[in-house]
Formats: structure tokens, C-alpha cells, sequence
């Protein structure tokens, strides 16, 4: 039963973050990006903290090099959520699932790059078929009078890059750190960031910061983003990745896309489209056989780091 904990703990967290879309963009129709940000990663910095200090989760970084870690920090949640929010605010929860899909192509091709990994003749025919699904879908959408709004995906895959960035990095992490430990730095860093972010950018008023309060659906929201999509989802990343190559574990976006997808459509009542469909399937086609056929070669991203 244990060695199904991590696969487990992925179809949590992945079906936490399809719907985590959803909750995004209900509340970024009320609130500035970083405030959203701001809101939710305070709340699942404090969490943790009252965790640690009711001694509920334990935590030790004594004699450990945090320097790696802060710039993990820096790059997810920083740069991805910076990157994820601004792109929903300007797409729909269903493009973006489909856009992070890509997340595991990513990280096959920066693997070649930083780890000197090149992709089979195999895995180059599913890259391509993945990165083909997208094109597909942004050509079709624009010949079909629909509009598309490219600086959007551009933010969007922007968060790719950074997830896959993240995927490598805290998977050598978790060799010298606990998954609670870089879960807590990862939020106290994100509640930082985002809320001088805000207060910079809004001329630091305060009453606009306080305001949304009086909304039961961003607190609803604010509250699923914070503790469920921010700490635990985030507990069960880093995991995840501590027991499992983060090429496998990489394969439980496609659950996430699904789940996005499905909740863009029957909760938001978003349209989509046949070539969305035949798009959709052909990226996840192509992130399948990307994993499946790195998994059966002789090396994977994660030997090396090891």
C-alpha cells in the first residue's frame, strides 16, 4: 500500500490544481492579480506557521544550504504564479489547462539542454505532436473568427517554463530537504513577493487591499487557493517528487488539464471547440508518450541529479 502513496498523493493534488483554475478566475474578476496572489499565499504562509508553532508539522533547517531553495522559491510560486495569473486573466480556465499540459514536454527538453539528455528519435515525434496540439488550436481558433489572445498564452507558457524549471530543481532539493520544509519556504516567499508586489503597483492603498473581505465568494476562493491549492497541493508536489522521478510524477498534469477543462466548461459555462478537442487530445497524446517513452529508455533527468 505504501509504495501507492506518491500516485495517490498526485491524483490529489493534480485534481486540487484543475479546479484551483476555476477558483482563479472567478476571483480575478473582482480583484488585481497580485492581490489575488497576495491574499492567497499569506494565508497558506500563516497556515504553516501555526502548524509549526501548535507543533503539528516539524521543520529543521539548521546546517542546511537554503540559498538553492530560495531561488526554487523564487521561481515557483514567484515567477509561475506571476506568469499563470496574468495569462488566465487574459484567457480562460480552459486554455490555460491546456497550455500547462505542456509542463512535462518542457521538462524533456530542458533536460537536453541542462543535462545534456537528448530526446530519442520517439520522444522528438511526441514532443512535436505536443506542441502541435497548440498550434493547432491558437491557427483554427483564429480562423474561426474566435478570438485569441496571444499575450495571454505568451504568460501562460512563461508559467510552463518556470513549472518545469521547478520540477528539476526540487526534485535535488528533496535530497537535502523534507517536502514540509520547501512547501514553507516556497509560501513565505510567495506572501512576500506578492503582496510588496501589490502594494507597489497600487500606490499602497489599503483600503483596496481590505475590501474584497466583504465577499464571501473571494473569501471562498481566497481560502481553496490558500490552504487546499497552496498547502496541501504543494505538500503533495514536493512529495511527490521526493519519492518518485519528477518524469512520473510530471504525467499527473493531464489529469489537471482534464479536471480544468471540465470545470471551465460546466461551472463557468465556457465554450469549446472540436479542434480544442482534437488539439487537446493530440497534447496529451504527446505528453504521454514523452513520459512513457523516457521512463523505458536507459537514463531519465533524474539519475543525474542524484
Amino acid at each position: 500500500m505504501k509504495k501507492y502513496l506518491p500516485y495517490l498523493a498526485g491524483i490529489t493534488y493534480s485534481s486540487i490544481f484543475g479546479f484551483s483554475f476555476l477558483f482563479t478566475k472567478e476571483c480575478l474578476e473582482r480583484v488585481d492579480p497580485f492581490q489575488l496572489l497576495a491574499y492567497r499565499f499569506s494565508l497558506a504562509a500563516l497556515t504553516l506557521t501555526l502548524l509549526y508553532i501548535f507543533k503539528i508539522i516539524k521543520l529543521n533547517f539548521s546546517g542546511k544550504k537554503i540559498g538553492l531553495l530560495f531561488l526554487l522559491a523564487v521561481i515557483q510560486p514567484g515567477l509561475y504564479f506571476v506568469s499563470e495569473t496574468i495569462g488566465i486573466s487574459l484567457t480562460n480556465s480552459s486554455e490555460a489547462g491546456l497550455m500547462i499540459a505542456l509542463i512535462p514536454i518542457v521538462v524533456t527538453i530542458l533536460a537536453a539542454f541542462m543535462l545534456g539528455e537528448k530526446p530519442g528519435r520517439i520522444q522528438t515525434f511526441f514532443i512535436v505532436l505536443s506542441v502541435a496540439g497548440v498550434f493547432l488550436i491558437v491557427l483554427l481558433k483564429g480562423q474561426g473568427g474566435l478570438t485569441t489572445n496571444y499575450l495571454g498564452l505568451a504568460y501562460l507558457f512563461a508559467a510552463v517554463l518556470m513549472a518545469s524549471l521547478y520540477n528539476i530543481l526540487s526534485r535535488k532539493l528533496s535530497l537535502s530537504f523534507k517536502p514540509l520544509e520547501i512547501t514553507f519556504i516556497m509560501m513565505w516567499t510567495g506572501a512576500i513577493l506578492f503582496n510588496l508586489l501589490f502594494f507597489f503597483t497600487s500606490g499602497f492603498n489599503l483600503n483596496q487591499y481590505l475590501a474584497p473581505f466583504n465577499n464571501n465568494k473571494i473569501l471562498m476562493a481566497v481560502l481553496y487557493l490558500g490552504v487546499f491549492s497552496s498547502v496541501i497541493a504543494f505538500f503533495l508536489v514536493n512529495y511527490t517528487l521526493a519519492k518518485i522521478k519528477a518524469a512520473q510524477s510530471s504525467v499527473f498534469a493531464n489529469l489537471t488539464t482534464i479536471i480544468a477543462i471540465l470545470a471551465g466548461v460546466f461551472f463557468r459555462g465556457e465554450s469549446f471547440y472540436w479542434f480544442q478537442l482534437i488539439g487537446g487530445l493530440m497534447i496529451i497524446s504527446g505528453v504521454w508518450g514523452t513520459n512513457y517513452y523516457s521512463l523505458n529508455s536507459k537514463k531519465s533527468v533524474q539519475d543525474d541529479l542524484h
